[in-house]
């Protein structure tokens, strides 16, 4: 089984921007943590891009299991990656570190969710490790 963990704009800057948001945690801290709760058992495929074209062609080109996404920003606003995961018909669980609900209004709308199994928010990179032990256990 692989997972494909998608990250889109400003995710890079993980641990350098908006503390009191997202903490001090850093993109390649999460993806560590994300190995080592994976211990073998699946492998993962990490993707981070600040470009919307990139995010749809490597969704297009995967030849994951499932696909574990935090589209930022390209989450309230791009119908395109939402086509792009529909056209590849496999599993998709969003992740948000913060609490969207909790934030500004305009946070609120996904263009994601209704195709998700579920939606991750809130608990910083705890989220993205409640994802992978979900495909974890539905997938194995």
């Amino acid at each position: 089984m692989k997972i494909l963990v998608v990250n889109g704009p400003n995710l890079n800057m993980l641990g350098r921007r908006e503390k009191g948001i997202y903490g001090d945690v850093t993109l390649d801290s999460i993806c560590e943590q994300m190995r080592a709760l994976a211990d073998g058992r699946c492998e993962l495929e990490f993707f981070q891009s600040n470009h919307e074209g990139d995010i749809i062609d490597m969704i297009h080109r995967t030849d994951a299991s499932g696909i574990i996404i935090n589209a930022g920003a390209y989450t309230h606003t791009s119908i395109a990656i939402r086509d792009a995961l529909l056209s590849v018909s496999l599993p998709i669980v969003e992740v948000h570190l913060s609490n969207v609900y909790a934030r500004e209004s305009f946070r609120h709308k996904s263009y994601i969710s209704d195709i998700a199994k579920g939606v991750i928010a809130g608990f910083g990179a705890k989220s993205y490790l409640l994802a992978l032990d979900w495909f974890l256990g539905e997938l194995a």
